[in-house]
């Protein structure tokens, strides 16, 4: 089912085998532009994916495919990510709303007001979701606004921060954010080639330098972060924002990352658009 291994790659003192076409679509499901990729509590692997229906399809651990859902709901699929409650979160960039599904694919609540844009407001083409451990949700608000939104675990609106700019706390495209262990909001600034930090309030913390066009991000058990770019590369950064190390573990650059509880590091390539899963030696 599986293509063999092509090759290795060392990413912050982890040796990783590298397999390409990890999990091909069953001949039932049309092909689609995969976008992104989040892993839930059971280690099952969601797609997200822009075209053809469905939207989000789901494979187990081992790559086989198990369901699928979103159906006529999702207008242009850009971010994904799961909760602690396996509440599946999904960003629909062009219709201006991010999308809260139960793990059944049911429909809890909506964010944002349906195909239309707010200036500063949420959303203006917003890119991608992060939920904290006590469940408050986090958007990159990214091809028109330059911010990130934060609501409460019920879906009401706390705060904002961000703007437009190059300076420290400004965003480009905001493209990708997580919420570290250190309780920390990571951005991937994409079109200022950096990572930035701030606090749960927005407060600006500092950033990372060294990428070209970072495009997702992933806090490993570890504590390392990985972050994706175009080069292409993954590279690797310390709790202390020390880099430690950077591969070529994708071939044009992926825009999606996610890991499961067994180290198995996922990554969502648009051109070959496929996934590749890199399992630890």
């Amino acid at each position: 089912m599986r293509s063999p291994g092509n090759g290795r790659v060392l990413l912050g003192g982890i040796a990783y085998e590298v397999i390409r076409d990890w999990a091909p679509l069953p001949a039932h499901v049309s092909a689609a532009r995969i976008s992104t990729v989040a892993v839930d509590s059971a280690d099952r692997l969601y797609v997200l994916r822009r075209g053809d229906e469905p939207p989000v399809v789901i494979y187990s651990p081992t790559g086989e495919f198990v369901g699928s859902f979103g159906d006529g709901l999702i207008f242009d699929a850009h971010g994904i990510a799961i909760d602690a409650e396996d509440r599946v979160f999904v960003v629909d960039r062009d219709a201006h709303q991010v999308f809260c599904f139960s793990p059944e694919g049911k429909v809890l609540f909506t964010l944002g007001d349906r195909h239309q844009p707010h200036w500063e407001d949420p959303f203006n083409h917003p890119t991608d979701v992060a939920v904290a451990p006590d469940g408050e949700i986090y958007v990159s608000d990214g091809y028109g606004n330059g911010r990130v939104h934060v609501f409460t675990f019920e879906g009401k609106h706390r705060l904002s921060f961000g703007s437009i700019g190059r300076g420290d706390g400004q965003f480009m495209t905001p493209h990708a954010l997580l919420i570290d262990r250190q309780g920390r909001v990571v951005v991937a600034d994409r079109e200022n080639n950096r990572v930035q930090l701030f606090d749960r309030d927005g407060n600006w913390l500092g950033q990372y330098d060294g990428f070209c066009r970072p495009m997702d991000l992933l806090e490993r058990a570890d504590g390392a972060l990985l972050v994706t770019d175009i080069v292409p590369s993954v590279g690797v950064f310390a709790p202390d924002g020390q880099r430690i190390g950077r591969g070529r573990p994708s071939l044009n650059g992926a825009h999606g990352i996610a890991g499961d509880s067994a180290g198995n590091i996922y990554l969502a390539e648009i051109d070959p658009n496929s996934i590749t899963r890199l399992q630890p030696l």
